[in-house]
C-alpha cells in the first residue's frame, strides 16, 4: 500500500474515533476516479440506514465522476435519510480532503435537510 493511501486510512480512523466517542450516526462518503458512494450508518456501527451512489442506475446515465454527480448523490441520500428518520449525523470523509466532490455532497445533503 503506497504511502499517500496509508495516511488516508490513518485519518480515517483518527475521525471515526472521534464520531464513535460522540456517539453519533455518520454519513460516510468514499469517492473513487469513476463514482462516489454515501452511506448513512448507525451509532454503533451494526446497520447501514440509507445509501446512495453514481452506481445506481438513475444516476449512472450521466459522467459518474465530477462535481454535479456528487451534488446528487448528496440530494439522494439526504431524501433517503430522513425518510429511514435521520436528522442530524456527523460528517465522516475516510480521510478525504473537504474539497470538490466531497464538499459538493456534503453542501447538497445539507441544502436537503440533513445536520453536521
Amino acid at each position: 500500500m503506497n504511502e499517500k493511501k496509508k495516511a488516508r486510512l490513518r485519518r480515517a480512523v483518527k475521525s471515526r474515533a472521534h464520531i464513535r466517542e460522540k456517539g453519533a450516526v455518520r454519513l460516510c462518503v468514499h469517492r473513487t476516479p469513476r463514482h462516489i458512494y454515501a452511506q448513512i450508518i448507525s451509532a454503533n456501527g451494526a446497520a447501514v440506514l440509507a445509501t446512495a451512489s453514481t452506481v445506481e442506475a438513475d444516476l449512472r446515465s450521466d459522467i459518474t465522476g465530477n462535481v454535479n454527480a456528487a451534488t446528487k448523490v448528496g440530494q439522494l441520500i439526504a431524501e433517503r435519510a430522513k425518510a429511514a428518520g435521520v436528522t442530524k449525523v456527523a460528517f465522516d470523509r475516510s480521510g478525504f480532503k473537504y474539497h470538490g466532490r466531497v464538499k459538493a455532497l456534503a453542501d447538497a445533503a445539507r441544502e436537503n435537510g440533513l445536520e453536521f
